[in-house]
């Protein structure tokens, strides 16, 4: 009889657990589902593989074990199938066993400080290369060449960056992102965060609408942050269907897998030596750059003009690169003490083009009120460099196309009134009103 009744307790204690782990699967499917939607740009150092590795072996020994494992969707590490199953615990030598293939698991690849430093490289590179292209873009479409862009009008001088940003984030951040990945993680966040994150700026897009309501012209600001809005989710949407034409004309000549759609490329740097190798050659780059902008920031500061600011802001620019790739850290991390709280917004992604907007609105207002030569070059080699590359409009635009096609299409809209609107009232304190309590005479 008390036989009877410990079965029947153990089974219901089974059922009651099973329930528990049914409904705690459902509820993580639909967090999953959450943090996905506000990881689609960037997910900062969570994404390089010395981390991804040490946080599966932190929450591996917390769990007694159990590792659920789970990746970026843009990951080109493919997670194995769990199950529930009954069978009894494992031997003591079973255990050790498995802490001995455990060991065997771990990657071949940089330790973990390297690892940061490899990757920090390519950012700043990568990022430095995003200044210029965003720079040629100005002058390209700007009033000296093709005269399409303008600070007096809707069509502000960062809109062909943003709009090209854009649309190879569809390509690159989106459709090929995985691709890049299985050859290099470092690449594939070298391209999306540090190129296309420099080459398009919110930061840059915000302070032209702030001039423009500073001098009246309240209606002309508004359109141009809704048309500049349109067209920039125009260009993502068209960059990710571009993609997938290409990635079907791949298909069709046998170039890609047709398990995973991945490309079949076998370069991959995925050893010690070779992403040693990476790390000193994008390492040399740096400093070739970083040389060459000092030597031209000397030769040319004494006179100022763009030149001058140019090269400053590629000395400078890694510096945005690098706190914006940190602060994407927290997409997907939400509010609360256990994150539940707002999941879809990306925080980090959010932070970094309100505070860039900020910083770009005060350093505008300090050279009104400084007005000299040397302040003027100063000024705007960092707000083209570290503030044009902390703020981005492709992460961004990811992160709104992922947003608008999910299953709560309203927080691709409510994630940019707020970025919008809040960095606008921000900019609208900090240049407009002291613009006009004072009456600085600017050219907008």
């Amino acid at each position: 009889m008390e036989r009877m009744k410990s079965d029947g307790g153990s089974s219901s204690i089974r059922r009651r657990s099973l329930s528990m782990s049914s409904h705690r699967s459902h509820h993580t499917d639909n967090d999953i589902d959450i943090e996905s939607v506000s990881e689609a740009g960037d997910i900062g150092d969570r994404a390089l593989p010395s981390k991804r590795f040490s946080e599966s072996n932190s929450f591996h020994s917390e769990n007694g074990g159990v590792e659920l494992q789970r990746l970026h969707p843009n990951s080109s590490i493919i997670p194995l199938p769990h199950e529930v199953s009954s069978t009894p615990p494992l031997s003591t030598d079973a255990v050790v066993g498995s802490e001995d293939s455990s060991k065997l698991e771990h990657p071949k690849g940089l330790p973990v400080f390297l690892d940061y430093v490899s990757c920090m490289a390519h950012l700043a590179v990568f990022g430095i290369l995003g200044v210029l292209t965003r720079y040629l873009l100005q002058k390209l479409f700007g009033p000296e060449v093709a005269n399409v862009t303008s600070n007096h009008t809707i069509l502000y001088p960062d809109l062909p960056s943003n709009m090209i940003g854009s649309f190879f984030m569809g390509w690159f951040g989106v459709e090929f992102k995985k691709d890049i990945s299985h050859v290099s993680e470092h690449l594939a966040i070298a391209i999306t965060t540090g190129y296309l994150g420099s080459l398009t700026t919110f930061s840059g897009w915000n302070q032209k609408m702030l001039e423009l309501s500073a001098s009246g012209r309240w209606v002309i600001s508004s359109l141009g942050f809704l048309i500049g809005l349109t067209l920039v989710v125009a260009s993502i949407a068209f960059g990710i269907e571009t993609a997938k034409g290409f990635r079907w004309l791949l298909n069709r000549l046998n170039i890609t897998s047709s398990e995973n759609c991945i490309t079949k490329i076998n370069c991959k740097v995925d050893s010690y030596h070779r992403q040693l190798t990476v790390m000193v050659m994008f390492l040399v780059i740096l400093a070739i750059l970083w040389g060459v902008s000092g030597a031209l920031v000397k030769a040319k500061f004494k006179n100022g003009g763009s030149a001058a600011e140019l090269w400053l802001a590629c000395l400078v620019g890694p510096i945005g690169v690098w706190i914006r790739w940190f602060l994407a850290r927290l997409n997907g991390r939400g509010l609360g003490k256990e994150g539940l709280m707002f999941k879809w917004m990306p925080f980090g992604t959010l932070i970094a083009n309100v505070s860039a907007a900020c910083v770009m609105a005060a350093l505008s207002t300090i050279k009104n009120v400084v007005n000299t030569r040397n302040c003027d070059t100063v000024v705007a080699g960092i707000q083209l460099g570290v503030m044009g590359c902390l703020s981005t409009v492709s992460t961004f635009a990811a992160e709104f196309n992922k947003m608008k096609l999910s299953s709560d299409p309203w927080t691709a809209h409510a994630y940019a009134a707020i970025t919008i609107c809040v960095s606008f009232s921000f900019g609208i304190l900090i240049y407009c009103i002291p613009y006009w309590t004072k009456g600085f005479d600017i050219d907008t």
